[in-house]
């Protein structure tokens, strides 16, 4: 089974929070937290369209000046989304560039931002390239049972952590995995080929049985049509992966509490561990979690996997004492 979205850490375990997830089938990406992201190629950066940040302190946000320079010029929409407040920073982000030259571009780059209350009361704006970025209100809702965004490939859901400020942890899980067997196609006498990018979608989508899907070797192919139903004894489908992403929130019960519902079970669970066991003291002052704290919080999830990074820069060169204490704590030593 091929997952469909894939995790990387932009930059290390030390380096500013960004965890960039790549689609398998489509030119997208998904951006978790906006830290430096210079590491990322211009093309990778360009497939972005979808940004979830957990708060705007300056390793969290100061990437948003590269993902604009990149991208002005482009015909593109990106979806931000953040914490009480964000609206307005990312607008006073925008506005600290003058715009008098947008009439000379064809293409328009449009920002959806979305603000999310600790209630998940939500607001949203648009802001147009064209427009000079001035705001243009879109919505007020709710993010229901705590999902922000919701296609049919994946959803996104948000839990609101204490970390002196609002901090938002995310957990994206996709929809279900549809895994096409080639024996089956074969016995069938139908062809690999780019049509099996439609058939996954046409199912992802919840198509219904008589939706057609047009079967070819290649692009260039006349082929045929194929009903949808006739299809799916070629394929199997099975749920999809589950990633979870939580950084900057300390170490207090309510915090444990919403971290362990959203990430239950997680396959991937990227969370913070910025300070050692023996600075606890240190880490509640600075409102962090420990590499020990991680670990447990990652083991009451059930989760499969811990990733932990955010780690503090003053355990530079000890990066393997940092993991060993956080998948100590994860296997229950």
């Amino acid at each position: 089974m091929r997952p469909f979205l894939h995790p990387s850490l932009v930059n290390g375990r030390f380096g500013d929070p960004a965890l960039y997830v790549d689609s398998q089938f489509e030119d997208r990406a998904v951006l978790f937290d906006l830290g430096d992201i210079a590491a990322l190629s211009p093309r990778k950066i360009q497939r972005i369209d979808h940004v979830f940040v957990s708060h705007t302190h300056i390793d969290h946000f100061i990437g948003f000046d590269r993902l604009l320079r990149l991208m002005v010029g482009r015909e593109k929409t990106i979806h931000l989304y953040g914490p009480p407040g964000f609206i307005d920073q990312v607008s006073h982000k925008l506005q600290a560039y003058r715009w008098n030259l947008v009439g000379r571009y064809v293409c328009d780059l449009v920002f959806v931002v979305t603000e999310i209350e600790a209630d998940l009361s939500t607001r949203t704006v648009r802001m147009r390239f064209k427009q000079a970025f001035g705001e243009e209100s879109v919505a007020s809702g709710r993010a229901e049972l705590g999902v922000v965004h919701r296609e049919a490939a994946f959803c996104v859901s948000v839990a609101v952590l204490e970390h002196r400020t609002p901090s938002l942890a995310f957990a994206v899980r996709e929809s279900r995995h549809v895994n096409i067997w080639k024996s089956r196609l074969a016995a069938l006498g139908l062809p690999v080929g780019p049509w099996l990018r439609e058939l996954k979608r046409a199912v992802l989508e919840g198509r219904a049985d008589d939706h057609v899907v047009h079967v070819a070797a290649a692009r260039t192919d006349a082929g045929r049509d194929v009903a949808l139903g006739t299809l799916r004894e070629v394929l199997t489908v099975t749920a999809g992966q589950k990633i979870a992403y939580v950084t900057d929130a300390a170490d207090t019960p309510a915090n444990r509490a919403a971290i362990v519902a959203l990430a239950r079970e997680a396959d991937l669970l990227f969370i913070e561990a910025a300070f050692a066991e023996a600075d606890t003291v240190l880490a509640a002052d600075r409102a962090h979690l420990t590499t020990v704290a991680a670990g447990r919080i990652a083991r009451a999830a059930g989760v499969r996997r811990i990733e932990p990074f955010h780690f503090s820069p003053r355990y530079a060169g000890e990066e393997e004492r940092m993991l060993a204490e956080a998948r100590a704590a994860f296997g229950g030593g």
